[in-house]
Formats: structure tokens, C-alpha cells, sequence
């Protein structure tokens, strides 16, 4: 079965809490345009990530989570010279530290930044077509511009309110070309 594969760039997902802290006590995250994923969309909110080497700027999504947690790729990371390890979103125990800067204030986090396991977003009627269940791992091979690559250890999330689409991270997504609208094939 084909699904669409998309990047996911660096970003962040923040706390209500942190959020005022960042912003200011009144800050509510402004809608700039929704994805893939319905609920989910872009803020117009950017916080400065600060590591030991370096810092860069990241979009915060919303909306509000439970908890903060900083998405980057491995080359991101080297850049703010902190190694995190790599993790499904919502499982940061024992994550990287970070610091976050916005105009208002600072967090310092203990753990919270992870390079995102790749994973692909089911619906609970597109699972049971492939015979496949939540948290079962697949490949998913990608054969665009002369760059075919199979993604091994690819988690299946499985939701009623998730759209089919597989995220890759923007070092994945380089790495396959996957440039423009891609598709992949799933292997069981």
C-alpha cells in the first residue's frame, strides 16, 4: 500500500504553562495554517533552542500539550551540540535538556528534546486493510529522483482522528529525495 510521506521539521510542542512563561501571561498560540494531521497546526510562535554549541529557532505547533517537547533532526542537533536520543513523541523520560528563549522569558528544560522515531499515522479502517496494529513496526520503502531508500523500524500509530501519512525527519527526508509530494510503500 502506498501512503504519503512527509517532512517533519524541526518544531516544538509546548505547555500551556510555558507557553505564558515564554510569552507572556495573556500568550495564546496563533493559527497560521493547519496539517496534515487534523487538529494540528503551525503557530506563528518562534522560541530559541539553546544548547551548549549553539541555538537555533523553532515553530512552536499546536496545540497546547501536555507536556514541552522539542522535535530535531540528528544534523540539528550537532549544531546545538546535544545528542537525544531517538524517541515516539510523548515518550521524553530521560530526553535531552535544552534551554527556551522567548520574548518574554525562559524555560529550562531537563529533558524534553528528541530526535522523532519515524512513524506512520493510520486510521483505525486503513490498518485493518493491511492487517497491521498500533505500535508494530514496518518498512516503508521511498523510490523518488534516483534516491530509493527503505525505511526500516517505521512505528504504526493507529487513531481514528489521524490522517494516512508517514513522517520522516528532514536528515530522512534528504537522504530519499523525498522532495514535493512523495508516496511510500509499506512492507510488512
Amino acid at each position: 500500500m502506498k501512503v504519503l510521506v512527509e517532512t517533519s521539521a524541526r518544531h516544538m510542542h509546548v505547555t500551556q504553562e510555558h507557553l505564558k512563561i515564554l510569552f507572556g501571561e495573556e500568550a495564546q498560540l496563533s493559527h497560521i495554517k493547519d496539517l496534515s494531521q487534523p487538529g494540528q497546526f503551525a503557530s506563528g510562535e518562534k522560541v530559541k533552542v539553546v544548547g551548549p554549541k549553539g541555538e537555533l529557532s523553532l515553530r512552536i505547533l499546536g496545540p497546547c500539550r501536555k507536556q514541552t517537547q522539542i522535535e530535531v533532526s540528528f544534523s540539528d542537533a550537532r549544531s546545538l551540540g546535544i545528542t537525544p536520543p531517538v524517541r515516539e513523541s510523548g515518550h521524553i523520560e530521560g530526553s535531552a535538556a535544552c534551554k527556551l528563549v522567548g520574548p518574554k522569558g525562559e524555560v529550562d528544560l531537563t529533558e524534553g528534546l528528541i530526535v522523532a522515531k519515524r512513524h506512520v499515522h493510520l486510521t483505525p479502517e486503513t490498518a485493518e486493510k493491511l492487517g497491521v496494529k498500533d505500535g508494530q513496526i514496518v518498512s516503508v520503502k521511498v523510490d523518488q529522483g534516483g534516491r530509493a531508500l527503505t525505511f526500516g523500524d517505521t512505528v504504526v500509530r493507529i487513531n481514528e482522528n489521524y490522517s494516512d501519512a508517514m513522517h520522516i525527519d528532514t536528515d530522512e527526508s534528504n537522504a530519499a529525495a523525498a522532495f514535493g509530494e512523495v508516496y511510500g510503500e509499506i512492507e510488512l
